[in-house]
């Protein structure tokens, strides 16, 4: 529960047989109203990575003080705690994380840190998707912030988690969390309507990871990647041939790759096919703040324009 400092505590002086008057009074009472309340101490919240903090900061506004474990283009899939983070676990009032076992290492960092406070999952209750593993196995795919109206889903857990914690914000969260909601909807929508004006045959697109199986699924484009849902696989010989196929067999225009993966791959099969990449994507974690995804709102907006424009063929490419 958030607390406030004690209030200051003011004494007349006494003076002689006598007490100040009635307009020493006065002047005392206009100093103290003049003297600035410290503020309520902010709800300390801890978010596993820069996404995520950034919808826990829109939802508790003022009200909070977010720390993102990974910050921007950082890659919480292969993410490695150090004691930095669990110090930052041990004096946090929540603890907020995607779930759908993005953060592998998130269950060791919370028991080394002796946290006992409340740990709430982002992306509980979004329907998942299954997409290939680090190994090749089917695996459930994390990356459930890609489609916004999922993103709803997260906006409602983070209220919920906020007002667990602070009853008294509740109010507020509440309202932040309503506004951003419609700001988040009216963006989805905005994009379906781009996307559904590019023919159904042109909407492939080629990244780097299987990172963008919901925003896929949420626009009816199809994603292909030589990689799985995590950044930690690797892509063998023959997937990239059946690849490099593929496009060249289906004419695929839009080829990027990701803020938080290594070109390399990407660069050779640009080359291999003739298909200029058409920029970098934002996936997994928020651009530096002066970039162009330096919220959520932000990489939703700037990757869907680029996945657009490469779908449409518009893009200068490079």
């Amino acid at each position: 529960m958030m607390s406030c400092s004690k209030p200051v505590i003011l004494q007349l002086r006494y003076r002689g047989s006598r007490y100040f008057s009635a307009i020493s009074l006065i002047s005392l009472a206009l100093l103290v109203a003049a003297v600035p309340a410290r503020g309520a101490e902010k709800l300390k919240i801890v978010a596993t990575f820069s996404i995520l903090g950034d919808m826990v900061a829109k939802v508790g506004g003022e009200r909070v003080s977010v720390k993102a474990l990974v910050g921007p283009d950082g890659d919480a899939h292969v993410y490695e705690p150090t004691p930095a983070d669990a110090a930052e676990l041990a004096t946090a009032n929540v603890i907020f994380e995607n779930g759908l076992n993005f953060e592998g290492w998130m269950s060791r960092l919370i028991a080394a840190s002796g946290y006992h406070g409340l740990v709430r999952q982002a992306a509980k209750g979004v329907k998942p998707l299954k997409a290939p593993g680090p190994h090749g196995e089917a695996a459930v795919d994390p990356h459930a912030w890609q489609s916004p109206f999922n993103a709803l889903i997260y906006v409602s857990n983070i209220r919920d988690g906020l007002c667990e914690a602070d009853r008294e914000g509740c109010e507020i969260y509440t309202r932040n969390a309503s506004s951003y909601s419609a700001e988040i909807k009216e963006l989805g929508e905005e994009i379906a309507r781009r996307a559904g004006a590019i023919p159904k045959e042109q909407r492939k697109v080629i990244t780097s990871h299987d990172a963008f199986g919901y925003f896929g699924a949420a626009f009816d484009i199809e994603f292909l990647a030589p990689l799985g849902v995590s950044t930690e696989s690797e892509a063998s010989g023959r997937e990239v041939a059946h690849l490099i196929d593929q496009i060249r067999r289906e004419k695929v225009k839009a080829l990027f790759v990701e803020n938080i993966s290594d070109p390399r791959l990407i660069d050779q099969i640009s080359r291999e096919t003739g298909v200029k990449q058409a920029g970098h994507l934002y996936s997994d974690a928020l651009s530096k703040p002066d970039g162009p995804a330096a919220s959520y709102i932000d990489i939703m907006r700037y990757n869907s324009g680029l996945i657009i424009e490469a779908m449409a063929g518009t893009h200068a490419g490079r």
